[in-house]
């Protein structure tokens, strides 16, 4: 396993990236006034971001596997259905969706490197050991799950 892999949790690598656009767009006040479409749309999709890293806390608890994206080794259960049969990644596809929201909320297309960082990094050092670590303990069900459901949408 490599250095990284699965080390850094992911909310962790979302408010680095978030700070990188900040620092990206100039570190200016965050507090402004923007234009309430784009106030308005930022909050959409923050809403959106929050509700899909919640609701799969929600199912993987109702089922009892682990949430802790440092452990992929532990999870005790594959789940599939709910947001999971559209999404194999909906919590880190919120990620991107409140890094979006802050790129909007910042009015700089500049701040959308945020997201690049993110994705890459948890494409990289979260996804992939997290496959790897599903297919290990779940053989085909999980090859067949990923077969047929995308990575990210």
């Amino acid at each position: 396993m490599h250095t990284f892999e699965a080390r850094i949790p992911p909310p962790l690598v979302m408010l680095i990236a978030a700070a990188f656009a900040w620092l990206v767009v100039g570190g200016g006040p965050v507090l402004r006034v923007a234009d309430p479409r784009t106030a308005t749309a930022a909050m959409l999709a923050f809403g959106i971001g929050l509700t899909l890293n919640v609701l799969p806390k929600l199912a993987f608890r109702k089922v009892g596997t682990t949430v802790n994206p440092l452990h992929p080794d532990r999870v005790a259960v594959l789940v599939t259905s709910g947001i999971h049969a559209h999404t194999r990644n909906p919590m880190y596809l919120g990620h991107l969706l409140m890094l979006f929201a802050w790129a909007l909320w910042l009015r700089d297309p500049a701040a959308l490197a945020g997201m690049v960082i993110y994705w890459l990094w948890v494409t990289r050092f979260q996804i992939l050991p997290e496959e790897r670590a599903l297919a290990s303990r779940f053989g085909q069900a999980y090859l067949s799950y990923r077969s047929t459901v995308r990575r990210w949408i």
